[in-house]
């Protein structure tokens, strides 16, 4: 039993693959293996991939909240940066711009782009720091591309994570039904 529940076979981080027995029987002839034990230990995984699962929701969730964040701070740096880069017309016109003061509130800001050198990004943990145009666009668009790549290996996370749930589901089930299988044989026999 101990083999069958170290497969060495994972999805690419580390989340070992369920294990499925095609002929019950053999498993609890040798006598190695007790029902009661067996059937917890596939209990057991059940509850550690629904805990999984619930953890990985959690995360998809929270990028797919910060990837528009993220997205849209970059889009604003990259509109500040294009109309700095446009030395030609040095009476431009004030960008208007609606923003968060919470999550409820929004307010309007005039902002003249050449005035604009710096900005300030909140990295987090209420920590803002200020940043030079450019180099504050290379972090944003380095955060957004790491928020993407854990999106996607979130979500596929999560789709190995429900094949196998659904494979622990259909093994106790069929682990339970051959206990009652066998106690009705034993049961039949002791007659």
């Amino acid at each position: 039993m101990d083999t069958l529940f170290n497969s060495t076979e994972t999805n690419p981080r580390g989340i070992p693959s369920a294990p499925f027995v095609e002929d019950l029987t053999t498993l609890f002839n040798d006598g190695k293996n007790d029902f009661q034990l067996v059937f917890n230990k596939f209990q057991e995984r059940l509850q550690k991939y629904k805990f999984m699962q619930e953890s990985k929701q959690v995360t998809l969730k929270q990028l797919n909240t910060r990837i528009p964040e993220i997205s849209q701070s970059l889009k604003v740096c990259q509109l500040l940066e294009s109309q700095n880069a446009d030395d030609k017309d040095e009476d431009s016109e004030d960008l208007l711009f609606n923003y968060s003061l919470n999550d409820t509130l929004y307010t309007k800001a005039s902002v003249n782009p050449k005035e604009v050198k710096n900005v300030g990004l909140w990295l987090g943990a209420d920590v803002m720091l200020e940043y030079p145009i450019p180099e504050a666009i290379t972090l944003l668009q380095a955060k957004l591309d790491d928020s993407q790549s854990s999106l996607h290996n979130c979500q596929e996370d999560l789709e190995f994570l429900r094949e196998n749930i659904t494979t622990m589901e259909v093994m106790c089930a069929r682990l339970y039904n051959w206990d009652v299988e066998q106690r009705r044989k034993d049961a039949d026999q002791a007659k």
